[in-house]
């Protein structure tokens, strides 16, 4: 009797769990921010987020933290600058950094061509976003 709810139980996850299937930038919701940068949702779930971004040069997005969610910045070309906690980071291709919940950042291209990044955050990290200007 126990074995069978057992299978029962494990038919039910299975069913209940989606398809693995392949994603592509191609098909995935877009969106503009700054008004001259661009962001594809990969992965759009609650409790986990992937977005390819592609910040273009002189650009940057608004100081701020995330109160839950934790981040990681992977550069896939070109060249971030990223600020955290008061201290400035120079990523270029092959280089990443994550950033935890509570860390003021600000992702930034000073240089002179886009510069192209996949952003994973968990849980999600829109809704969770306060801005936080440097202290003077």
């Amino acid at each position: 009797m126990n074995a069978m709810i057992l299978i029962a139980a494990a038919a039910s996850v299975a069913a209940s769990s989606p398809t693995p299937q392949p994603v592509q930038k191609a098909g995935a919701d877009h969106y503009v921010w700054g008004g001259v940068n661009d962001g594809w949702h990969l992965v759009k779930r609650d409790d986990l987020s992937v977005i390819e971004e592609r910040i273009q040069p002189g650009a940057a997005e608004v100081r701020h933290h995330h109160e839950q969610a934790r981040q990681f910045f992977y550069v896939l070309a070109g060249e971030l600058t990223m600020e955290a906690a008061g201290r400035t980071h120079r990523l270029t291709a092959g280089q990443g950094i994550e950033i935890a919940p509570g860390v003021p950042h600000q992702a930034q291209n000073r240089s002179a061509a886009p510069v192209e990044i996949l952003v994973t955050s968990t849980p999600k990290s829109h809704g969770d976003r306060v801005e936080a200007p440097l202290a003077r």
